[in-house]
Parts: structure tokens; C-alpha cells; sequence
């Protein structure tokens, strides 16, 4: 027992230190260079604009630090403070089933979870984005989106859980593989599903109306050999006045979709680039290759949870008297970000290295000089810094810093 709350207390005070540490690096280092636009931006990006790039930057970070802190306090009080123990006795003294008083437990909890963080989230969203201009949405759209995770969680996840629940009690010590087969028959559902009946529910989507850009985006299509079900533009201004563009859905389901507020940010030879990019991560098949490491990473990590299960050590390091399937997986959710924490870097590299490629087939199918256009659009209207700290950004981002970035599609050009 002892040996677990250490390993766990050791790795939980490494996450914080190195995450402070890396954090006020990458305040100081945007700091430093908040006065200067860095050449390659010079003709486009004002000085105005990269000082709200650094602020921006600068209170994202600070407040990523708070929220660490107290996400991690409260993973305290979850565990060594007995809020698990707690919240395990009341369903057990409504004498249930052990598959509804599981059921009960893992879905309170999850529910909990986003109850407590709301605080966060609604300081982020009304205060910090809004102190920046990003914020659109109001307090009536941001209760609806919270009222329907909430009834998503109740439809979806009530049946996944109790199927689970029953698979860990009743398949054996290879409880866990069977789990894993039907966490990825799961996934490939939502994947499907997500287009045309999750997402709607939360957004509106439109088929693309500039015929102009339809086509030269159909032509784009034809040349990379891409099918999808269609071209949607998406209210993201209802929210946010970021912009972005994506792919979503998987086999015949696949869509293309646009932010409203990137169609009016870029040209159309600049949206054209952007999708180039998004296809080169299909034809370098990224996805496909994530989906398929995050997979394996679910088959190990359910196989340690497997071998974690039947010691009471392991429940009770953690503040629970009695071992249980439900206690166990959300013991195992709580603590898995702690330990993940530190291969981040190697998952960041290859994001990278991804974006690279993408950006490569993009030069080779359209003009590069459109995506680096595009880039500069988006970096002045994300605010997004051009001057991140390097080893913050090694550690953290999934994409190559901007100058990086853009010195790479300007050697393609």
C-alpha cells in the first residue's frame, strides 16, 4: 500500500514541478521576444498584434498553472481524501446489484468530475477568452451544451458502462482483452456516428454555398483521391471567433468541415491550402495511425489494470476499503494523466513530425506560399504566439513553432 501512494506522490509531484518550471519558462522566453516581431512575420503581423499574442499567451499559461494545481488538489482529495471512499459506502447502502451500484459509481463520479471543473471552464470561456476578444457564446448556450453532455453521458455511457462492468466481472482474469475489443468496436461507432447525429446536435451545419470554392475544392479531391459525404461550414462564430477546418467520420461517413470564421478569414486559394494540409494527413494516413497507437496504448493499459485488480493494496493506497471492478476503473482514470504526463514529449514529436508531412503534400498539391498565407491569417487571428519557449513547445505542442513552421513551407516554395 505504502509503495503505491509513494510511486503515485513521487510522479504526481514530478508532473507539477516540471510543468511549473516549463511553464514560466515559456512565460519568460514569450516576454523577452513580446517586443519584436521575428522577421519572417514582420510584413504582416503588426507589433500591436504580437503584443496580444504574448498576453494572450501569457494568461493561457498562467492559467493552464492554476488549473493544474487545482485539478491536482482535488485528484487528492478524490483519493487520499477519502472522496472516493465516500462516494463508493452511499451507493453500496442502497443494497443494489453490484452491476447498478458499479454503474451508479462510475457514472456520479464522471458526472462529479465535470461538475467541479465547471468553475474552470466557465472562467476560461467568460473571462480569460472573452478578455481577448474570442468569446461568443452566452450563458444560455453554454447551459445547453452542458445539459446535453450531461444527457449524452446518461444515454451513452449508462450502456457502455454497464457492458463493461459485466464483462470484468464475468469473462475471467482476460476480462481485460474483451473490454479492449469492445472499447474499439465503440470508438469506430462514435467515429461514424459523431457527423451526422453528435455533432448536430451542438453546432449547425451547412453544405458550402461559394460554388466558386466548391469546385476548386472538388477538383482537390479528385487529384488526392479523397470521397467524402460532403462540404459543411459550421457556426463556430455562435462560440468562438476562432477559426479552423477538419475532417471527421470514418468510411463512407466522412465529412469535410469548415469553420464559418475561417471562411471569412482566408481567400479562397489560402482555404484551399489549409484543406491540402488535412488531406495530406489522410494520405499519410495520421489518423489511421493514431487511432491505431491509442489502441495499443488502451490494450496495455487495461492488461495493468488487469494485474492491478485483485490487489487490495491497490485500493487502499488510494483511500478505498473495498476492492471493486467500478473502484479500480476509475481509480485507473484518475491516475492514468499523472504517469501519461511524461510521455507527452514523445507523443508531441510525432504529432509534429505529422504536421511536417502534411504540410509537404499540401506544397506539393496547391501553392505553398497560399499555406503559408494562411498561416500567418491564422497565427494573427488565434493570437497564437510566434515565439514559444523551445523547450515548452518540445514538451507540449502537438504543431511545429511558427517560424519553424513557416521556414520549412518557404524551403518547399
Amino acid at each position: 500500500m505504502i509503495l503505491y501512494t509513494i510511486v503515485f506522490l513521487i510522479a504526481l509531484v514530478g508532473m507539477l514541478l516540471t510543468n511549473s518550471w516549463l511553464s514560466l519558462r515559456q512565460i519568460r522566453h514569450v516576454r523577452l521576444h513580446s517586443s519584436q516581431v521575428p522577421e519572417a512575420f514582420s510584413q504582416h503581423i503588426q507589433v500591436e498584434e504580437h503584443l496580444k499574442a504574448a498576453d494572450y499567451t501569457h494568461a493561457k499559461t498562467q492559467f493552464g498553472l492554476v488549473e493544474l494545481f487545482v485539478s491536482s488538489a482535488l485528484l487528492l482529495a478524490w483519493t487520499l481524501g477519502g472522496g472516493l471512499e465516500t462516494l463508493d459506502q452511499a451507493w453500496r447502502q442502497l443494497n443494489l446489484s453490484p452491476l447498478w451500484t458499479g454503474a451508479a459509481f462510475l457514472i456520479s463520479a464522471l458526472a462529479l468530475f465535470q461538475l467541479v471543473d465547471l468553475p474552470m471552464d466557465l472562467y476560461r470561456t467568460f473571462k480569460l477568452e472573452q478578455r481577448f476578444g474570442f468569446n461568443r457564446t452566452s450563458l444560455s448556450i453554454y447551459a445547453g451544451d452542458q445539459l446535453k453532455s450531461l444527457l449524452l453521458l446518461a444515454i451513452i455511457g449508462i450502456p457502455i458502462v454497464l457492458l463493461i462492468l459485466w464483462i470484468m466481472s464475468a469473462m475471467g482474469q482476460w476480462w481485460w482483452f474483451y473490454v479492449w475489443l469492445t472499447w474499439i468496436s465503440f470508438t469506430l461507432l462514435m467515429l461514424w456516428a459523431y457527423p451526422a447525429f453528435i455533432a448536430p446536435l451542438f453546432n449547425k451545419f451547412s453544405p458550402l454555398t461559394d460554388k466558386g470554392l466548391e469546385q476548386r475544392i472538388t477538383a482537390l479531391l479528385n487529384r488526392c483521391g479523397f470521397t467524402s459525404q460532403g462540404i459543411y461550414v459550421m457556426d463556430g462564430s455562435k462560440r468562438s471567433s476562432h477559426g479552423n477546418a477538419y475532417f471527421t467520420g470514418l468510411g463512407n461517413n466522412k465529412r469535410i468541415v469548415f469553420y464559418d470564421t475561417l471562411l471569412k478569414a482566408l481567400s479562397t486559394e489560402q482555404i484551399e491550402a489549409v484543406l491540402a494540409h488535412e488531406l495530406g494527413h489522410f494520405k499519410h494516413k495520421h489518423i489511421r495511425k493514431r487511432l491505431i497507437s491509442m489502441q495499443v496504448i488502451t490494450l496495455l493499459s487495461l492488461a495493468l489494470l488487469g494485474w492491478l485488480l485483485p490487489q487490495p493494496e491497490f485500493y487502499r493506497a488510494f483511500g478505498m476499503t473495498t476492492p471493486s471492478t467500478h473502484a479500480a476503473l476509475v481509480l485507473f482514470i484518475l491516475l492514468f494523466p499523472v504517469f501519461s504526463f511524461f510521455v507527452e514529449p514523445i507523443s508531441a514529436k510525432i504529432m509534429r513530425k505529422h504536421e511536417f508531412e502534411a504540410d509537404t503534400f499540401a506544397a506539393q498539391q496547391t501553392n505553398a506560399t497560399d499555406l503559408i498565407q494562411a498561416l500567418v491569417q491564422l497565427y494573427k487571428e488565434n493570437a497564437s504566439t510566434l515565439t514559444p519557449d523551445p523547450l515548452y513547445s518540445a514538451f507540449h505542442d502537438s504543431h511545429p513553432p511558427a517560424p519553424v513552421r513557416i521556414a520549412h513551407l518557404q524551403g518547399l516554395a
